[in-house]
């Protein structure tokens, strides 16, 4: 995959890192720290410069996470709620109410991590679903993607630009931190999915005893 990506880049300047940021966003495995890196190689030895790499891949970014929200906005937060009032929601033992607590606490608290996640790996991409099915105003999600996004593409493509040729060393670094961020984000999931349960197993109990 990674020759693709470099073959499209060098074939394609920057309407190709638009194309492959845009994708990115939309199939997280394509490694956006790639296309970015190796972008900043890019400026030392053609035509290209910085500020156009970072323009195209924002707007790539961009471009992306819109299609993103609006899957989420069209996957909305009644058809979930659908989907969890049937056989799936017995399996693991949600309610209509949990959804409408997940998209409260979006409301309140989880708009902000559209800005953060797009430091995470794969989370990036995920986070603009959960966006577009609570329904965040548009402006405010491209204006923490923007920026978000603006950053990210801005310190890998100096980066690049920086080592020039040694950029796939750089890349190795890259690649730890995705896995460990990765690894940290599983571990937090599992410990949330234990807390929600063990809230839920508290209550049943509770109710168990006030029934007898």
């Amino acid at each position: 995959m990674q020759n693709l990506i470099l073959t499209i880049m060098n074939n394609f300047g920057y309407i190709g890192v638009f194309l492959l940021i845009a994708i990115e966003n939309i199939f997280p495995p394509i490694p956006s720290e790639v296309i970015l890196l190796f972008g900043g190689f890019m400026t030392t030895y053609t035509k290209l410069k910085d500020v156009g790499m970072v323009i195209a891949a924002t707007l790539g970014s961009i471009a992306g996470a819109i299609g993103l929200y609006y899957f989420g906005k069209i996957f909305n937060k009644e058809r979930l709620k659908k989907i969890v009032s049937g056989r799936i929601g017995k399996i693991l033992r949600l309610k209509k109410q949990d959804i409408d607590k997940a998209d409260e606490w979006f409301d309140t608290k989880g708009q902000k991590t559209v800005f953060f996640c797009r430091f995470i790996p794969i989370v990036r991409s995920l986070i603009s679903i959960p966006a577009g099915m609570s329904e965040m105003p548009l402006g405010r999600f491209l204006a923490y993607t923007t920026l978000g996004s603006l950053i990210w593409n801005l310190v890998l493509i100096i980066i690049g630009s920086i080592v020039g040729e040694n950029w796939e060393k750089i890349l190795t670094i890259f690649d730890t931190y995705s896995h460990i961020v990765l690894v940290a984000c599983i571990v937090i999931f599992i410990l949330l999915v234990i807390i929600f349960y063990r809230k839920r197993l508290k209550k049943a109990g509770k109710k168990a005893k006030r029934k007898s």
